[in-house]
């Protein structure tokens, strides 16, 4: 089956894992891009389903949105970091710390940014700025680093991480994650397994609205 997210990687490899493990034969075409050409993909039907997170691209008439969870965004910090050793932080105490994040300009530094607006602080001075994600978690195994994530990413590791969740609430909303098709599409049944196996997966995330 083909398939795309923009989002939520973590998931979609427990799911892969929990699908593949019962359907050993099913083969898997996984690809990841921009959230413009995912909803192309998806319209011209070069593509079964997205997992994503809700933007204003998939609001569209042509297609449907199942919410799978609700994701939230965590500070996030290597295990040797000295802040994962205190009980009780504020943002404004890590502004000057070294931080890892996202562009500024993009969709997900723009929340970022809005975030330490809302708490009277300007974006804080990021040693690394990248879009790769792996990249700001590996950083993190430093001790150095600071970075915020989806919470979704310790729920459902993708790479042994020995990663810690700082006290620290971010003002931010959290973001439904879920299932993207066209309408009136009829879907193929390996795709149909793999939006069941979604659900399922899932489960465990609407229960503890993470």
């Amino acid at each position: 089956m083909s398939g795309l997210w923009a989002k939520a990687t973590s998931f979609v490899s427990a799911v892969i894992d929990r699908l593949s493990r019962r359907y050993p034969r099913i083969v898997f075409q996984v690809a990841a891009t921009l959230a413009e050409a995912l909803h192309r993909e998806l319209s011209e039907r070069h593509v079964d389903l997205l997992i994503a997170r809700r933007l204003g691209t998939f609001a569209d008439e042509r297609m449907d949105f199942e919410v799978l969870f609700y994701d939230s965004n965590v500070i996030v910090a290597g295990a040797h970091n000295p802040w994962v050793r205190r009980r009780r932080i504020t943002l404004g105490d890590l502004v000057n710390e070294p931080w890892t994040l996202p562009p500024p300009d993009g969709v997900i530094g723009s929340a970022i940014m809005e975030a330490f607006r809302r708490s009277g602080l300007d974006y804080p001075r990021t040693t690394v700025v990248t879009y790769f994600a792996h990249l700001r978690l590996s950083l993190l195994a430093t001790g150095r680093f600071l970075t915020i994530h989806p919470a979704s990413l310790l729920r459902f590791p993708t790479t042994p991480l020995d990663l810690k969740v700082l006290p620290v609430e971010l003002p931010l909303a959290r973001e439904p994650i879920g299932i993207v098709t066209v309408k009136n599409r009829t879907l193929s049944p390996v795709a149909k397994l793999f939006i069941d196996t979604a659900r399922e997966v899932a489960k465990p995330m609407v229960k503890r609205k993470s």
